[in-house]
């Protein structure tokens, strides 16, 4: 016995229901929502481990928010210790005695990014002879954009700039 094929020789299609919702797929939107939060605790993570809690900043009531640049920006922690007048520089972690070793570094950001922008986190009792030096040898490395950050309170909630 053999079977002989439809009349036709098409096969019979089924039409799609039309009046069923079709599911919504939660594990992808789940998926999703982690990437971005991840790229974002890392993006927010690299500008909260620059900031130094040993700096105590200077008080500037009139001061102006800083705007955000698209370029690159170099944070310069200065830190100041009472108890045997020590001045120290740290930059992504890493300590530099003096002003004049950082220009190395600051060259290299530049000659990457001429438009690169240093934002000096200096400490309220730094002495105005070292920080004469630290924007000397930034202006040497080539740097023109130099902002420095401060808060418009004695309070620890004081808004920084």
């Amino acid at each position: 016995m053999s079977e002989t094929p439809h009349a036709s020789g098409k096969k019979k299609h089924r039409k799609a229901d039309s009046d069923i919702d079709p599911e919504f797929q939660i594990a992808p939107m789940i998926d999703i929502l982690l990437v971005l939060l991840v790229f974002f605790m890392s993006i927010s993570s690299t500008e909260v481990l620059q900031a130094n809690k040993e700096v105590n900043l200077p008080i500037a009531k009139d001061a102006k928010e800083a705007k955000d640049t698209k370029e690159g920006q170099v944070i310069i922690n200065v830190t100041f210790t009472p108890i045997n007048n020590t001045t120290a520089i740290d930059v992504d972690q890493k300590k530099y005695a003096s002003p004049s070793e950082l220009m190395t570094l600051l060259k290299n950001k530049v000659s990457g990014n001429p438009l690169v922008r240093v934002k000096i986190r200096a400490d309220k009792e730094v002495k105005y002879e070292y920080m004469r030096q630290l924007l000397e040898a930034i202006g040497l490395a080539g740097v023109g954009n130099v902002t420095f950050s401060v808060v418009d309170k004695e309070a620890n909630g004081g808004k920084s700039s």
